[in-house]
């Protein structure tokens, strides 16, 4: 057995409070290397271990289960109740060559019934409630809906902005407007409550230059051209009366340069009162201009990315760190939102995050943080920061075997796996899951057209850990290439909508409700394939429900074999004969 493989991590996603009643255990071995894990377990004052008296150890024996396997590790988990909240543990692996081993928290070493006596457990000395990461409820049953303002309905002509075009009439541009504002997505609350969705994602709403509104030049008042605050209020209070959650678009990494305290940095300088907000090198501010209206060179301050149109803050500035705070309480107590999407959130520092979180939920218990980070999140989910990323780190996997075929089925599944064992099971069950978004190309443009494939992958996507999210036209067959293309106005025009599109979606979001428990706190479990396969197949189980889900990736029919008690839920280009086309999936209830 190869020792060096054996992995195990107290007091992280490895080991942790996952409800007030269960602690969870994970251990990492090599891909069938081992055959059977026992975790031995008990209380560290009720035992003899490390102990001079005599006696053996008095501890519990739990056989540990393999829930995922990858071409390289397999994970075991098992769950203990601890009634004194406190716990110490030690694993008995038995390798696939006969031998067995200790592995206690000092070291892993050949199993002897002398070595339970001398066993150096790890230890969880006491279990605070209030050190257990907690997430929102209503998140895991939550079915988001993306809107870009800008491009989403116009309901107010009278506060467009000058030169606003007529609404679809041309390409989306960096800089063009078409006038969509807070009362249309008042005006079309209906049409989201009929297709099923709970949770309104807004890009940023406050004051701005841009019509992305990611460069804020007032934090605390709603952009001109989009209302004011009472159409928010007003916005907020039907949503919620329509049984959705509403998330708010914040940016606390960077100002856009047309902000207050910026123009107070360039006129003032180093005497600015704001001089300290800001991550500036050498005064006066300046920077060298390029073709590029979003790249210069020379910068004297650190800005986000190469633009010098959003000047970096310093979160850690106490005037700046508690004026970002008050923006984060503010729209809470004044209007009621229920989340806070952050935009840029890795390059902010983790004690801002921390009195951010701690100030939000001071006001809401269930109030959601959910940070944009591209990459995997352990430090950011793993203490009280955010609740969840934006699960780009899972989705990209999955577009690129289903879309881009630049992944086998294999290698797929062995990243999702291992995505997922990144994070506490509360986490994975609250992560934001978005094929596409205002940052990326969109699904069916990916896709190249093929509506067939973009059903499938949305499928896919609906069946995961984490609550599904729909980037605004997806569900009438929008299509748009990367930032600009991909904010293109929302369709409205009936004739021009993709109805058979609009009921496929209304069918996954249905079923995400149905399934609510299934799809948010049950298992999965992938089936292993043949290296070449192109058929997917994985359960998710939760108490009495099982359901089980195929989908062929490949180009040639495959069959499957479905029992006669089986219910089905869902389903795509599925023959006569219960073969399973390209680009088709079956989705079944075991009953």
């Amino acid at each position: 057995m190869e020792t060096a493989a054996v992995y195990h991590r107290p007091d992280s996603e490895m080991a942790y409070l996952k409800d007030h009643d269960h602690f969870q255990i994970r251990l990492k071995t090599k891909h069938d290397d081992v055959v059977k894990v026992d975790l031995l377990y008990g209380d560290p004052y009720g035992t003899k271990v490390n102990e001079k008296d005599e006696g053996n150890w008095e501890h519990r024996v739990i056989n540990m289960k393999r829930t995922y396997q990858t071409k390289e590790v397999d994970y075991w988990i098992s769950e203990v109740t601890l009634p004194l909240r406190r716990l110490q543990y030690a694993f008995h692996i038995y390798g696939r060559d006969g031998q067995e081993y200790l592995y206690d928290d000092r070291r892993i070493y050949r199993y002897s019934e002398s070595g339970l006596d001398k066993l150096s457990c790890f230890r969880m000395p006491y279990l605070h409630e209030c050190d257990r990461i907690k997430t929102p409820e209503w998140v895991r049953n939550t079915v988001w809906y993306q809107i870009f303002p800008e491009r989403f309905a116009n309901g107010d002509k009278s506060n467009d902005p000058k030169e606003t075009l007529a609404w679809g009439s041309k390409k989306p541009t960096p800089e063009n407007f078409f006038g969509g504002d807070l009362q249309g997505i008042i005006d079309h609350l209906d049409y989201l409550k009929e297709l099923g969705i709970n949770g309104l994602y807004l890009c940023p709403i406050f004051t701005a230059r841009s019509n992305h509104k990611y460069d804020t030049i007032d934090y605390f008042n709603v952009d001109p051209a989009f209302g004011d605050k009472e159409t928010l209020k007003e916005l907020i209070d039907q949503a919620h009366e329509h049984g959705m959650h509403v998330m708010l678009d914040a940016v606390f990494n960077h100002m856009g340069d047309f902000s207050m305290q910026w123009k107070d940095v360039q006129k003032y300088g180093e005497n600015s009162r704001f001089a300290s907000w800001f991550h500036i090198h050498s005064f006066p501010v300046s920077y060298e201009e390029t073709d590029n209206f979003e790249f210069a060179k020379n910068l004297t301050y650190d800005v986000f990315a190469n633009t010098p149109h959003m000047p970096k803050i310093n979160t850690a500035d106490p005037k700046a760190r508690e004026y970002l705070l008050n923006v984060a309480t503010y729209w809470i107590e004044q209007f009621d939102i229920d989340a806070w999407r952050l935009d840029v959130a890795n390059e902010i520092d983790h004690e801002f995050w921390k009195d951010f979180y701690a100030r939000t939920h001071a006001l809401k218990k269930d109030f959601y943080v959910l940070g944009e980070v591209w990459h995997s999140a352990q430090e950011w989910v793993g203490h009280k920061e955010f609740d969840a990323v934006m699960n780009y780190s899972y989705t990209e996997p999955i577009i690129d075997h289903f879309v881009k075929k630049e992944l086998t089925v294999s290698e797929m599944t062995d990243m999702l796996q291992n995505q997922l064992m990144l994070y506490r099971d509360q986490t994975n069950q609250v992560m934001f899951n978005a094929l596409d978004t205002h940052d990326t190309a969109r699904i069916l443009t990916l896709c190249h057209g093929n509506k067939e494939l973009e059903k499938q992958v949305l499928a896919f996507m609906f069946t995961q850990i984490g609550a599904p999210c729909i980037y605004y036209g997806t569900e009438v067959g929008m299509d748009g290439g990367p930032d600009p293309d991909c904010r293109k106005c929302m369709v409205w025009d009936e004739e021009q909508q993709d109805k058979e599109m609009l009921q496929f979606v209304h069918s996954l979001v249905d079923m995400r409700h149905q399934y609510s428990q299934l799809w948010s706190k049950g298992s999965l479990k992938f089936e292993k394939t043949a290296e070449q396969s192109d058929l997917i197949v994985f359960k998710r189980e939760y108490q009495n429900v099982q359901v089980v889900a195929v989908f062929n990736t490949g180009t040639q029919p495959q069959r499957v074999t479905v029992t006669d008690n089986a219910q089905v839920i869902s389903q795509q280009n599925i023959t006569k004969d219960g073969q399973i086309n390209p680009d088709g999936f079956l989705i079944i209830r075991n009953n």
